[in-house]
């Protein structure tokens, strides 16, 4: 694995086509398949659950990393463990007073488990819990859609999760992601980026996903 973690987003994908865009997408040099879960409750949008995962898990050898944009994401966890997620990111606004419980829920599974939080979070509500995870993702837009404009504000978190951050701290960035938001994240203090259409509508996703790392 690179230095830099490029985790595509499978919600920009052909869905009629799902098995040949995972595929490609490791041939490509992603890292990491990242599957948004919305729905249509935490998020205004509803999107895709297990039985997609457990459908494209025989098809790519990389980690399935798993964002749970969901309400109740404590009664979910076994759900996606058994459909073969590698990693869970569940959102710290939606379980803020079970956040200590399910983070040990994931880990009890002997996989990478992630918290995320939204840009009107500030990032002090969740350095307790960094020694805690594998993973902070920092959302750079509104959750819920794809195509979104970074939000620049949301990336001035980085560094102060990343000042009070164990050094194998995975800080992935999602929203808006493109090579130029990428290196200003990167500079910030990220090492993983979440990208969906600005890798799917290249016209080279290798490229694009390439770009991502430098």
């Amino acid at each position: 694995m690179s230095e830099i973690i490029v985790s595509p987003s499978i919600l920009s994908a052909d869905f009629a086509n799902l098995q040949n865009e995972v595929e490609e997408l490791e041939k490509c040099g992603a890292d990491w398949i990242h599957v948004d879960v919305m729905d249509g409750h935490f998020v205004p949008n509803l999107t895709i659950g297990a039985p997609v995962v457990k459908a494209i898990k025989p098809h790519c050898s990389i980690p399935l990393d798993v964002h749970l944009m969901i309400d109740n994401p404590q009664n979910y966890i076994e759900d996606f463990v058994k459909a073969g997620a590698d990693i869970i990111t569940f959102h710290y606004e939606a379980a803020k007073d079970l956040t200590e419980d399910i983070i040990s829920h994931i880990k009890s599974h002997d996989i990478l488990v992630g918290l995320s939080i939204k840009p009107k979070t500030e990032p002090q509500e969740i350095l307790k819990y960094l020694l805690m995870v594998d993973m902070v993702l920092v959302m750079t837009v509104e959750p819920g859609f794809g195509g979104q404009t970074f939000m620049e504000d949301c990336a001035k978190k980085i560094p102060i999760i990343k000042q009070n951050a164990p050094e194998n701290l995975i800080i992935q960035v999602d929203g808006g992601i493109n090579d130029k938001t990428a290196k200003v994240c990167k500079n910030l203090g990220a090492n993983s980026f979440v990208a969906g259409s600005y890798i799917f509508k290249s016209p080279d996703m290798e490229e694009a996903i390439n770009s991502l790392k430098d």
